[in-house]
């Protein structure tokens, strides 16, 4: 079955996604984009032209587009201010919606937008697209198999300085809004861990380019005693991280490092004797699954194959509500300087 989809949103994100379904032989032989909406005509054909959709409609109005094609599937890049009422319309016009992050602009709306889902029968999930690389599911397998024993703490940096120009600058709560959900994310799934309590120091260094919040320091508990550290800007010049961050991963019997790209350093207790026991070094398993390490392509992939099968995605709103509850929680504890407990 060949499932028509209209993309609402045609800025520079959009042209990630529509490679991503051109360049997928199981996309490109199973979604057809009818059509492209943005607020603003140009841009819509500007993506048709480069991306050569040659017969797309174009509209400026999303709930025109959708009475006109009738599409299978909604695929959502527009900015957070505007999901709620994209999506709203998506689901109500019969359609499974695949949002970009973060899944609403409040957990309120996330919330809403899962009961939503849940009456209208169809699907909202969302791109999470940096826990499909092969890194992050790696680790997964390495802490699902038990190779540094039980797992204690993760721990990560994310440095960077990307001038993005547009709304990101203007944004309040820029990094934790719409940078470290994916880092969030990716902790959740690697440990299996649920969010349980942050305390978060979120604030803005001298020098940034940023209006508000451009880096934070947070501390989460997860179930099973597991901590979860982070440390964060966008606003840091000269030494930067990957953009998976880097990672420290901690078990009862030995500790991972990973850079966020192709280097991993792990080593296990080998002996039960000295000061600072010996250490043996731990091969780290490949993904249990090649197919989930694309990115972009493998979340959309997930998300049409689960449309297909009547099942729920991996980063369905049901799920991914606990990623954004780390992240509002992160931003009630900043706010108020205290210790808050995470309820999706």
């Amino acid at each position: 079955m060949t499932y028509k989809a209209v993309l609402c949103g045609c800025g520079s994100m959009a042209k990630g996604w529509l490679r991503a379904l051109r360049d997928t032989p199981n996309l490109s032989d199973s979604v057809t984009v009818v059509g492209l909406v943005d607020i603003d005509r140009a841009a819509a054909e500007a993506l048709a032209y480069e991306s050569g959709l040659a017969n797309v409609a174009i509209d400026t109005d999303l709930e025109t587009m959708l009475r006109r094609t009738s599409p299978d599937l909604l695929f959502d890049i527009v900015i957070p201010s505007a999901r709620r009422a994209v999506v709203a319309a998506g689901l109500a016009h019969g359609c499974h919606v695949l949002s970009e992050k973060p899944m609403a602009a409040s957990i309120e709306e996330a919330r809403e937008l899962r009961e939503r889902a849940d009456r209208a029968g169809r699907l909202h999930a969302v791109v999470q697209n940096r826990r499909f690389i092969a890194g992050v599911r790696r680790i997964r397998r390495l802490i699902e198999e038990n190779l540094l024993g039980r797992l204690t703490g993760l721990h990560c940096d994310f440095f960077l300085g990307p001038h993005f120009g547009g709304f990101r600058e203007e944004m309040d709560h820029v990094l934790l809004l719409d940078m470290a959900i994916h880092t969030f994310d990716a902790a959740r799934f690697m440990s299996g861990k649920d969010p349980l309590a942050v305390y978060c120091h979120e604030y803005n260094p001298p020098g940034s380019w940023y209006r508000h919040g451009a880096a934070a320091d947070a501390i989460f508990e997860f179930s099973d005693e597991v901590v979860f550290t982070y440390r964060g800007s966008w606003c840091a010049e000269g030494g930067p991280t990957s953009w998976e961050s880097a990672w420290r991963i901690v078990g009862t019997k030995g500790t991972l490092l990973w850079d966020g790209a192709d280097t991993f350093e792990a080593k296990v207790v080998a002996g039960t004797d000295g000061f600072l026991r010996p250490l043996e070094p731990v091969i780290v398993p490949a993904p249990a699954n090649e197919a989930d390490t694309h990115g972009h392509a493998s979340v959309i992939e997930s998300f049409v194959s689960a449309v297909r099968g009547g099942s729920r995605p991996e980063t369905d709103g049901s799920d991914n509500i606990k990623s954004l509850a780390m992240v509002f929680g992160a931003i009630d504890s900043a706010r108020d300087r205290r210790r808050v407990t995470i309820a999706a």
